[in-house]
């Protein structure tokens, strides 16, 4: 069975190695460490961690003046908060001038569960996408996870990476991370499904049980939302019968629609989209909301076979 990992005790781990190779590595977070997992850095480098308390938009300008003075600043709190309440500052203080602050957003999507809808950041990727310089990662494993925040911590500019509450089961076989290059885990000629984050276990389960109905799909697993991989999706409009684009996040302004852009313009194919649709989230456990919201493999399975129908 494949390992299940929570990304955000990767990420505190991968903190405290890149502390310890950069100096300029700084860490703040909206009193929300123990859930972050950003205390692991903050017991190792607590004079390069700060606890801005409950005030996101404050923590969003300080990073900004940090990394004005040459800091790597990697800021955290919950991806409603990081995207939503302080979206002014992200957009005017961080990106517009290009600075080096890394948001990584935890409990992110519909599995945040009992939180409920005030902490489930559906439209998160669909702010951040509408923010120019904002390079963004929505890794689907916990290996993934220290691969993305290694190359934010390496790469200039400003980033948003998308991390889930609950545990992740690890993906087999994605070869080296890249950013901007999606991973093609699976061949197949009769759909290309795309997924980010939780949705690309879920997307491989379902491509086993349409083998074992005799369709066999490509799976791509689109960590990279920007900059986003325009070869492999054209290359799937030109080989394969359809898309289904899996997202655990609005199918507004995210996944589905940084695809449909691109083959509008230059490939149109079929898209069936696998996500939350004009909806708000609700209280549940995961397993529930998962069946609620239909983001399950069985709901991928029925949208593939629809494109045969």
């Amino acid at each position: 069975m494949p390992e299940m990992i929570y990304q955000r005790d990767v990420y505190g781990k991968a903190l405290v190695e890149l502390g310890k190779l950069n100096k300029d590595i700084t860490v703040l977070d909206a009193d929300l460490s123990s859930s972050t997992r950003t205390n692991i850095f903050a017991k190792e480098f607590p004079e390069r961690f700060f606890n801005m308390g409950v005030a996101e938009q404050n923590m969003m300008a300080t990073a900004a003046g940090l990394a004005s003075c040459g800091k790597v600043v990697f800021v955290s709190t919950f991806a409603m908060f990081a995207t939503g309440r302080a979206w002014d500052q992200v957009r005017n203080s961080v990106a517009y001038n290009n600075f080096n602050v890394k948001i990584v957003a935890t409990h992110a999507g519909i599995t945040v569960g009992p939180d409920g809808s005030s902490h489930q950041a559906l439209e998160d990727i669909a702010l951040m996408r509408a923010i120019p310089n904002m390079n963004i990662i929505v890794p689907c494993d916990g290996p993934q996870t220290r691969d993305a925040v290694i190359t934010a911590a390496n790469t200039n500019g400003p980033f948003y990476i998308r991390l889930g509450r609950p545990k992740f089961n690890t993906v087999e076989n994605k070869g080296e991370f890249k950013l901007g290059q999606a991973q093609v885990l699976r061949d197949g000629l009769d759909a290309t499904i795309f997924s980010c984050g939780y949705m690309v276990n879920e997307s491989l389960i379902a491509a086993d049980n349409l083998f074992k109905k005799g369709i066999n799909v490509k799976v791509v697993n689109m960590h990279t939302i920007r900059p986003l991989d325009n070869k492999v999706i054209l290359d799937s409009a030109r080989t394969t019968k359809g898309f289904v684009v899996c997202e655990e996040h609005t199918v507004v302004g995210g996944l589905a629609s940084s695809i449909d852009e691109i083959i509008a313009e230059h490939h149109p194919t079929k898209v069936l989209r696998i996500g939350i649709k004009n909806r708000f989230g609700q209280s549940g456990e995961p397993e529930q909301l998962l069946k609620e919201y239909n983001l399950l493999s069985s709901d991928i399975e029925k949208a593939v076979l629809s494109l045969h129908s």
